[in-house]
């Protein structure tokens, strides 16, 4: 319906003033009147859709309880949620006890029914919706009418009701973590946490329980963070940045059509499949090199998994990369060829200097993704919250455990579950600071060279 909307609106305003010869007439061009036609069509439709869907569950819901025998809407709430969630399933077809099935039957059927209804009425009314809103907008499209101008004013509303939404959303995320942060320090020390050198979060559930010391000191899991990261950065940031530079100033045009797809095939790699590489390929070949080096390798070590994530993000370094210097003025290129400079001091005393701003960017969302990854590290780093600085040994980090200690049914009381909120504040914290500098860092360069 919007799309035929827009296609008689913008009819419609041309045979206002008589047609193609006498378009000048219009205030605004044609695809405009059209825009606002279809903006007319959809938009109350897409509004109702978005309550609809907000509301008619709970409605739905609340309909099919009050049907239910007294004894049954008579029970706990935790007990009529379980019961309204067997009626959804039942509705749905999936398997639930025969017991239960033949109690609520009637009430299963009436969900579907009320639901099909409410399909039906959604429809009708988006249709009816959909001919008002072109109706009142026909009425509208006149020579004289700014069409370009109200068009432009629903874009930027819907621009600043996307924006709002994505700052109220990364509000309610901090907030979020930031309350359940607060529970797990009102149990365990902020000190013990931040300090403390021994991560166990297995906490005893009975006084003779042993293996469940309940220890949560972080450091062992930033130093394995930190150790992997290294490494990866280690191995991309270089690569990754002498293949840029061969890619935008040394390369052929040829080459470079070969050597682009194939990074961005590399880019496209699934995390998981560089996790099975690590775990199957690399970690067997530095275990065996090692034994051969008279060296003891841990068949899952912070090298194996380092290595493996530099790999993954070197296509992410270059791509970045190149882009920033392809930025560069080729006046700035120029000016350095005139005064005799070759091709390489060209690189490095101008292009890479007045790229600086870019790199470092680049280099900062290259440690944001080595920091955030987690496959490769559960598959060829491991699990062992070793507190130690020799990549030859298996050690963890921050994002396998947030992983590790909400996997399954948790209950949000103990410390055990809490922690996983108050590792993933620190690391929002760290993530912020290194932000900072960086953006530091940006600005000092990029005033030398504007």
């Amino acid at each position: 319906m919007a799309v035929a909307s827009f296609v008689l609106g913008r009819r419609r305003s041309i045979a206002t003033v008589g047609g193609y010869s006498s378009i000048r007439s219009l205030h605004s061009l044609p695809k405009y009147y059209g825009y606002y036609a279809a903006i007319w069509c959809g938009l109350p439709g897409l509004l109702l859709v978005a309550a609809w869907l907000s509301l008619s569950d709970s409605v739905i819901t609340g309909r099919v309880v009050a049907s239910l025998p007294e004894a049954l809407r008579g029970s706990s709430d935790a007990q009529l949620g379980l019961l309204v969630n067997d009626i959804k399933n039942l509705a749905a077809g999936q398997f639930v006890n025969p017991n239960r099935a033949v109690e609520l039957g009637a009430a299963a059927e009436l969900y579907n029914s009320l639901q099909a209804s409410a399909r039906w009425i959604l429809s009708g009314l988006i249709v009816a919706l959909g001919l008002a809103g072109f109706l009142y907008s026909a009425t509208r499209l006149q020579p004289d009418f700014r069409a370009r101008n109200k068009v432009e004013t629903v874009i930027k509303a819907a621009l600043v009701v996307a924006s709002t939404i994505a700052i109220f959303t990364t509000v309610g995320i901090l907030l979020s973590v930031l309350f359940e942060a607060l529970r797990f320090f009102q149990k365990i020390s902020f000190t013990e946490f931040l300090f403390g050198l021994t991560w166990s979060p297995q906490t005893a559930l009975r006084a003779d329980q042993v293996g469940s010391s309940g220890a949560f000191g972080a450091i062992p899991l930033f130093a394995g963070t930190l150790l992997i990261s290294g490494i990866a950065m280690f191995v991309a940031l270089p690569i990754g940045l002498m293949t840029a530079v061969y890619l935008t100033e040394y390369a052929s045009p040829r080459i470079r059509a070969v050597i682009k797809p194939v990074l961005e095939i590399l880019a496209g790699i699934p995390t998981v499949v560089y996790g099975f590489f690590a775990a199957l390929t690399v970690a067997p070949l530095l275990r065996d090199l090692g034994t051969s080096l008279g060296l003891e390798v841990a068949s899952e070590s912070a090298l194996g998994a380092g290595l493996v994530m530099g790999v993954m993000i070197i296509p992410f370094v270059s791509s970045l990369t190149d882009d920033v210097i392809n930025a560069v003025p080729q006046a700035m290129r120029d000016g350095s060829y005139a005064l005799g400079a070759t091709k390489s001091e060209t690189v490095k005393r101008v292009i890479l200097p007045a790229a600086l701003p870019g790199i470092v960017g680049g280099a900062l969302l290259a440690v944001s993704r080595a920091i955030g990854e987690t496959m490769i590290v559960v598959m060829a780093a491991g699990l062992a919250a070793n507190l130690t600085v020799n990549p030859l040994q298996a050690v963890t980090t921050v994002t396998v455990q947030i992983v590790t200690l909400l996997v399954g049914d948790q209950e949000f009381d103990s410390a055990k579950t809490l922690a996983a909120f108050a590792l993933g504040l620190v690391l929002f914290v760290v993530t912020l600071i290194l932000n900072v500098f960086a953006l530091h860092v940006v600005r000092k360069y990029r005033e030398q060279y504007e």
